[in-house]
């Protein structure tokens, strides 16, 4: 892309970050739109696949992000009643060259932002400014600002403009007013953090139960908090329960009582699980949804990146790995094409069905899946031998399945990047 005009980026989120500093990698002028007039470390935890590390490792931060999450060794995956049924190692551990990292989504963010502005200076983000509209023409793309009282502010024009304004995006709204609309799996989704003394490996990411009598995903996020080895542990509880409410506001306050009697019993040998989860200092509810996946992002000018693209249920560890991928990917096609209509059809045409594959697959077939088999054939019962549930290969191959699907298999990540 020849043009001198900067790339206006939507939305100063992760997506909207690695995009701005890949673009800045690769000599590609750009500005950071972001609407809250102050950006905060807000969220809970998630995990950077080694497909989203090879990506932010090529952008100098795998030192970092390292020293402010944990590198997870392990997977472990246990019935409702304690049984182990596999044990993965995960990342390096796994022989991946890249980590994979489990990290407060605050210290993500701010860890992209705070490196953008040391490289590119702190004028490249302009806070405060919602978007309300884009419009194009022939020459370039136009973006309509409000500020947090309600009042225009003056238009921004550029080349392309790039909406990463999450799973409320105007943009998608503006391109999809009858696509993009949500849809509810039947589980709601409670999430905390707790202050507590280290479990297992001290870097394991456990899941146990299954859907129908609840779910628990749980892992480090944060290392020695206060000095004496204690961790910020993420939890995150999926039940079967019906809501009017869809609307997606990671924000909405629950409390311990809508869900713990389904975790009573879980006091193990290597943690209290009702007691760490009565800890948390607040619990925050949120329905499963994702939509179906759209049949094009881009129009002409304008492109659509991140939860704005695809946002898919959380679960698999993929929402910020795939729009840490989607930024790198249009930064590099944006620097091979001339004229960067082509760059942004390009990039549709290599991701689009790559995350509608993953929307899809953490429907049916994500990692913790394998526990919904296992208490299917058991009828939630605890089993005597796991050989005679499920077997060996088909773990492996339940397994293997997703990883090759969400772009992280080892041999997938062996290749040379190239687009």
């Amino acid at each position: 892309m020849k043009s001198q005009d900067e790339v206006v980026i939507i939305g100063g989120g992760i997506g909207g970050l690695t995009l701005a500093l890949a673009l800045h990698r690769d000599g590609v002028p750009f500005r950071v739109y972001e609407a809250v007039p102050e950006i905060k470390p807000l969220g809970v935890g998630l995990n950077l696949l080694p497909h989203a590390m090879r990506e932010l490792a090529g952008l100098g931060l795998e030192p970092v992000l390292r020293r402010k999450g944990i590198a997870t060794q392990e997977y472990r995956f246990y019935t409702r009643h304690g049984q182990l049924v596999l044990r993965e190692p995960r990342g390096q551990y796994a022989g991946y060259e890249w980590p994979q990292i489990a990290i407060h989504r605050g210290d993500l963010q701010f860890t992209l932002l705070e490196a953008l502005i040391e490289r590119a200076g702190p004028d490249v983000v302009v806070q405060g400014h919602r978007c309300v509209k884009v419009e194009q023409d022939e020459d370039g793309a136009t973006v309509h600002f409000i500020d947090p009282k309600g009042q225009p502010l003056p238009p921004v024009r550029g080349p392309v403009a790039v909406a990463c304004d999450g799973v409320n995006s105007v943009v998608r709204v503006q391109m999809h007013p009858k696509e993009a609309v949500p849809r509810y799996e039947g589980t709601l989704q409670y999430r905390g953090t707790t202050r507590w003394k280290p479990y297992l490996t001290g870097a394991t990411h456990v899941y146990l139960g299954a859907n129908e009598t609840g779910k628990l995903v749980m892992y480090p996020i944060r290392d020695n908090i206060d000095g004496e080895g204690t961790q910020l542990i993420n939890w995150v509880i999926e039940v079967k329960r019906p809501t009017e409410d869809l609307k997606r506001d990671w924000n909405r306050r629950a409390e311990i009582s809508d869900f713990i009697h389904h975790f009573e019993h879980a006091k193990f040998d290597w943690m209290d699980i009702p007691a760490m989860m009565r800890a948390a200092e607040a619990v925050y509810e949120y329905p499963m949804i994702d939509q179906d996946p759209l049949p094009f992002w881009t129009e002409g000018r304008v492109t659509l990146l991140g939860d704005a693209a695809h946002p898919m249920m959380p679960r698999g560890s993929n929402g910020a790995a795939q729009a840490i991928i989607d930024a790198t990917t249009l930064s590099r096609l944006l620097v091979q094409h001339e004229d960067p209509r082509a760059a942004l059809k390009e990039y549709e045409q290599l991701r689009l069905k790559a995350t509608s594959d993953v929307v899809l697959a953490n429907r049916k077939i994500s990692p913790d899946g394998l526990l919904e088999v296992v208490n299917e054939r058991t009828g939630g019962k605890p089993f005597e031998r796991l050989e005679d549930v499920i077997t060996e290969q088909e773990i492996i191959e339940w397994q293997a399945r997703y990883k090759k699907i969400a772009g992280f298999s080892l041999d997938d990540l062996r290749r040379p990047v190239t687009a």
